[in-house]
């Protein structure tokens, strides 16, 4: 099933509201990082390609709000573990990203400016997909 942009678009506009509260995007990336391990180390794993920490913290941010989406939608993706991610590790992640679940492929683009960040989270979103 794919996510609606309306879908989309209302997570994105909670976040928004919800970015005026300091605890917010701790408790969003805290949460994340404890029920995605994997997907969480693998994002570390990039710290260099993606410039720093606070690069880190970013894209595992966009990610939770990604699983959010999902999860709103009725799809509560299981843990993603490694094997999920290399199953999707094939080819453009942005471009198949585009075909399977555009209004998350337009998400990204909209609103991550770093190009391996872009590739990064359209492939942790295909992984969340296809665990969903």
């Amino acid at each position: 099933m794919k996510l609606s942009n309306e879908q989309v678009a209302t997570v994105v506009a909670e976040a928004s509201k919800k970015m005026s509260d300091a605890n917010y995007s701790t408790a969003l990336v805290g949460g994340f990082v404890q029920s995605q391990t994997p997907m969480s180390q693998f994002i570390t794993a990039h710290e260099r390609e993606l410039g720093g920490t606070e690069a880190v913290v970013n894209v595992i941010f966009h990610a939770a709000l990604i699983q959010t989406c999902f999860q709103r939608a009725g799809r509560m993706p299981r843990m993603v573990s490694y094997d999920d991610l290399d199953a999707v590790a094939q080819g453009d992640s942005l471009l198949a990203l585009q075909k399977m679940q555009p209004a998350l492929a337009d998400f990204i683009a909209s609103n991550v400016a770093h190009p391996e960040a872009q590739k990064l989270l359209a492939l942790l979103a295909l992984g969340m997909n296809r665990s969903g």
